[in-house]
């Protein structure tokens, strides 16, 4: 059963100066809330400032976490949160913890960024228990389908592609059969393939990038990633908050005609993203 609050406002309450990033995790986040969370000992691969964190374990309760994340700007303000036991600063290839310490791992659009995937899959499995799981959201197979692309006539598409993964540094966009495939190499089996993120929230999102980041990257010369932007403008540890009344403004109008929900997507329609829970193998202690 789906969350039934809507997160946006949250999401903008987060995350003020991101409308796009906001609009997406609204999406994203009443996805992961529409099935039961794991429990126990999780790390949180991949925390950021554990904003998103927090938000979710306001819903479901807390959790016994560990964090990591490579970048140590992010896993200073994670520290501050008081949401973990420890922050490591490490790559998902090379974490820190002892083996099988973890019940679960949950990784919220992080592993399209990662280059060592083999290694970072082999990481999660090294860490989880015997039938601990991994919980993981990822852009899929279908993601650039969905997006809308140029809007000037004659710009190529492929151009807009390849410059559209440099700003946003998506490695990859694997199907559920290639996840499958690889997890299995691992000693992990899927159990749930889920879909989120209807061609038409995908085209909103990559709208409201455009007007915001994208902007910004394009008239800084394409150099610097729009996070990076946002560190050197101070934006990432503004504590400024819209009021209630202009987040609920902001809100409509950022989903007028396509919300910020989590809606059914039909096998037969495109859809950008997937969340996927795998086992490993072995038995419980």
């Amino acid at each position: 059963m789906t969350h039934p609050e809507p997160l946006l406002p949250e999401f903008l309450k987060l995350y003020p100066f991101q409308p796009a990033t906001a609009y997406w995790r609204a999406v994203e986040i009443e996805h992961v809330l529409a099935y039961p969370f794991p429990g126990g000992k999780g790390l949180d691969l991949g925390c950021g400032d554990s904003k998103l964190t927090r938000l979710i374990c306001d819903r479901v309760g807390r959790r016994d976490w560990v964090g990591l994340d490579m970048d140590p700007y992010e896993a200073d303000m994670a520290r501050q949160s008081g949401l973990y036991h420890s922050v490591h600063v490490a790559t998902a290839a090379a974490v820190p913890e002892p083996d099988q310490s973890f019940d679960f791992v949950f990784s919220n659009s992080v592993l399209e960024h990662v280059s060592d995937i083999d290694g970072a899959l082999r990481e999660v499995s090294r860490l989880l228990k015997p039938q601990g799981v991994a919980l993981f959201t990822v852009p899929g197979d279908q993601f650039k389908e969905c997006l809308k692309g140029p809007l000037l006539p004659g710009v190529d598409r492929e151009r807009y592609l390849e410059e559209f993964d440099r700003r946003v540094a998506h490695l990859r966009y694997w199907s559920a059969e290639d996840w499958r495939r690889e997890l299995v190499r691992h000693g992990m089996v899927i159990e749930r393939v889920t879909r989120y993120l209807t061609r038409e929230q995908v085209q909103r999102w990559e709208l409201l990038s455009r007007m915001t980041g994208g902007l910004l990257y394009g008239l800084l010369g394409s150099v610097k990633r729009p996070i990076e932007i946002q560190k050197a403008m101070g934006v990432r540890q503004q504590k400024l908050s819209l009021p209630a009344p202009l987040r609920e403004l902001l809100s409509g109008a950022i989903a007028f005609q396509v919300p910020a929900r989590n809606l059914p997507v039909s096998e037969e329609q495109p859809c950008g993203c997937l969340m996927i829970l795998a086992r490993k193998s072995g038995a419980a202690n």
